[in-house]
């Protein structure tokens, strides 16, 4: 694990401004521990170890195509050859004598032992049971993979903190590794609280509203590779969330609230937080949407209070819930930063962050309409966040801003 090192205390009781939570954040987290897993698991993880090869590979000479094997040297001037056999991927076959003569190959198969070159069978044609080459450019060794030549015994495959992508993985895999330590992913749950919330499906009763933001959590969580999400849905009462929030975790490495992280009569997810022995780092943002956002920490075990809003949650996901995943994970940059420029103008009255939905085209970024917290609409349509800073409040048409380009 890496030391955390604070560099910023927790700010309890002022509205910080959106960097001062986001160091915040970065402060208080360290890495998962490395586990140990099978390749077939590994893909999407970080590396926590150097790995290095325990053999060559390939193996042996290996054919790059389909073609004839021959030695180079033995090629008489009108280039014709008798085929004495032929090699099969898979299969190992020695021949005694392979002066002016050649030996059927196909792709991955050894070349035989004093075969040097391979011509692939597209540049040959067989005249009285004799291999006629009509390769001109052929030279020594070629179409032949030398032994070690993707990489030799206890030379290094790939380095600690390596991300493993579905073509790591698959290197790995070639060169025989079976097991891998890794950084796992954060086991994470979901507390949905509000009584007014009902689910898709049913129909709506007198003052209810179709609850959302479990199922766009347990999306994104998804699209990074995340699942087994465990969702709880909690009644705006003070012991039944502090029992939910409890259960959650004893399970979960993140636990994500959404709702209650007001200032209302019926906001308690700050009381439970307290009563369930989690420190509070922070509560409320100089930003828009997503004011309230509460972070806390119960040992190494993070607590988000997300807002109810669905645009809000979102957004705090992305933009602070992600990072926290990241230095969990050690996985970099899973939301990418760009600067583009602004496609139209844009004033924000208050002096606070705006994270606004936009679209991306080019250079240019585009502010979407329906930008109000509780509208997803324009969520739905976009592909960025558009940060626009809290010490500005005019931004025109041609600025160069700030863009976080949203997972896919």
């Amino acid at each position: 694990m890496l030391a955390t090192q604070f560099i910023m205390e927790p700010k309890l009781n002022l509205l910080i401004s959106a960097d001062e939570a986001k160091q915040i954040v970065r402060n208080n987290i360290e890495p998962l521990t490395p586990v140990t897993v099978a390749i077939q698991q590994a893909s999407g993880l970080v590396l926590a170890e150097d790995v290095y090869a325990s053999i060559d590979i390939p193996a042996f000479p290996q054919s790059s195509m389909d073609g004839y094997a021959f030695v180079y040297d033995e090629l008489i001037d009108n280039k014709k050859l008798e085929i004495a056999g032929e090699v099969q991927a898979g299969v190992s076959k020695s021949f005694e004598n392979l002066a002016g003569k050649a030996v059927r190959i196909f792709t991955g198969a050894p070349v035989p032992e004093g075969a040097d070159t391979v011509v692939m069978q597209e540049k040959t044609i067989i005249e009285n049971d004799q291999l006629v080459i009509l390769d001109d450019k052929l030279v020594k060794g070629s179409n032949v993979r030398p032994k070690g030549q993707e990489i030799a015994a206890g030379d290094l495959a790939l380095k600690r903190n390596t991300y493993l992508s579905p073509a790591a993985t698959g290197f790995l895999a070639g060169i025989g590794v079976a097991r891998l330590k890794v950084y796992p992913k954060p086991a994470v749950a979901i507390i949905v609280t509000g009584k007014e919330l009902q689910q898709p499906g049913k129909p709506l009763g007198a003052a209810q509203v179709y609850e959302s933001n479990s199922l766009a959590l347990k999306a994104a969580l998804e699209q990074l590779c995340i699942s087994g999400t465990a969702v709880y849905f909690a009644d705006d009462e003070i012991d039944i969330l502090q029992k939910t929030l409890e259960k959650a975790l004893y399970s979960s490495d993140i636990v994500l609230l959404t709702g209650g992280v007001s200032v209302g009569d019926y906001d308690f997810v700050l009381q439970a937080a307290e009563a369930c022995g989690v420190e509070k780092m922070f509560h409320k943002i100089r930003q828009r949407p997503g004011k309230p956002l509460y972070f806390g920490k119960k040992q190494a075990k993070l607590v988000f209070g997300l807002p109810g809003n669905p645009s809000s949650v979102l957004t705090c996901f992305y933009e602070y819930v992600i990072p926290a995943i990241e230095q969990l994970t050690l996985r970099k940059n899973i939301v990418a930063t760009e600067q583009l420029f602004l496609g139209k103008s844009y004033i924000k009255k208050t002096s606070l962050t705006h994270f606004l939905k936009g679209k991306k085209e080019g250079k240019f970024v585009y502010p979407l309409d329906a930008q109000e917290s509780y509208r997803l609409s324009s969520f739905a349509q976009a592909d960025c966040l558009i940060c626009l800073p809290e010490n500005r409040e005019e931004f025109n048409e041609g600025d160069l801003v700030e863009v976080h380009l949203l997972p896919v």
